[in-house]
This record gives structure tokens, C-alpha cells and sequence, in this order.
């Protein structure tokens, strides 16, 4: 499949995932995170995973140039909000040193397919826990801090 059908799936699957939440309807680790663009400042939202590792929360970023991402960076503070609970958090960037313990964990302890994306979408050469560890340079790994 080619990186732009990839990318128009993800989306529609997103669009999906939002309405279902935002009807209180929620599933696996699943969480609308709602950020001011960086740019203009306005609400945007995305379906984002956070995932437990370690006693901490995590967002992992999963695709290459994803806008949450760079919004994040911009972002003091942002909304997440399962079905109809919404909490503020602060996001903060781990250095890549960082990253990698929380990444080789998270492959390890999830199931197959979840290494497997970050191969599939070009941010590890493979999908063992080793080679995602080891790309952390291009896999942004956010903590949840509650406020």
C-alpha cells in the first residue's frame, strides 16, 4: 500500500475513532488528544494511544510527519479526553537517550503488530524491540504529566 492510501486510511479511520469517542464510546488505550495548532492557534484533535510503560503514561508517535507532533512541541497544555472525560496535561518530549528504554519496552510488552507498525511505516528497519529502541531518533515519545 502506498504511503498516501496508508496516510487517507489512517485518516478515515481517525474521523471514526473521534465521532465514537466523542459519543462516549471507548476502546483499548484509545484518547482524543485536542492541542492548539501551532500555527493558528485553533483546537485540533487526534486519536492518539497512550499507553502505559513503566508506571507512566506515554504518547508514541507511530507515523512519519505526523501534525500532533509538531503541535505538541508548540503546545503548553492539551485536552485528552476519553469518551466523555477530558483531563488537561502537559506533554513533555523525552531526549532520544530516553526514548529508547520506553520504546524497546512498549514493543516487548505489546502485541506483534504493534512493533510492526513503526517497520511498516518506515521509522524502524524491523519490527524487534531492539531495532525500534534503536531508532528512537525518529520516533517522538512524549510523557503525560498531569496538571
Amino acid at each position: 500500500m502506498s504511503s498516501q492510501r496508508k496516510r487517507r486510511l489512517v485518516n478515515a479511520v481517525n474521523v471514526a475513532i473521534i465521532a465514537l469517542q466523542r459519543a462516549g464510546i471507548v476502546f483499548g488505550p484509545m484518547q482524543l488528544l485536542t492541542v492548539p495548532g501551532r500555527r493558528t492557534g485553533k483546537p485540533r484533535t487526534f486519536a492518539i494511544a497512550v499507553v502505559p510503560v513503566a508506571d507512566e503514561r506515554y504518547i508514541v508517535q507511530a507515523f512519519p510527519k505526523a501534525a500532533w507532533v509538531l503541535n505538541a512541541r508548540a503546545a503548553d497544555q492539551v485536552t485528552l479526553t476519553r469518551g466523555r472525560r477530558s483531563t488537561r496535561a502537559r506533554l513533555t518530549e523525552l531526549p532520544v537517550e530516553a526514548r529508547r528504554p520506553v520504546l524497546r519496552r512498549l514493543v516487548e510488552e505489546s502485541p506483534p503488530s504493534v512493533g510492526k507498525r513503526y517497520a511498516d511505516n518506515g521509522l524502524s528497519p524491523s519490527p524487534t524491540p531492539d531495532d525500534v529502541a534503536a531508532s528512537a531518533e525518529h520516533i517522538a515519545v512524549f510523557r503525560v504529566d498531569a496538571i
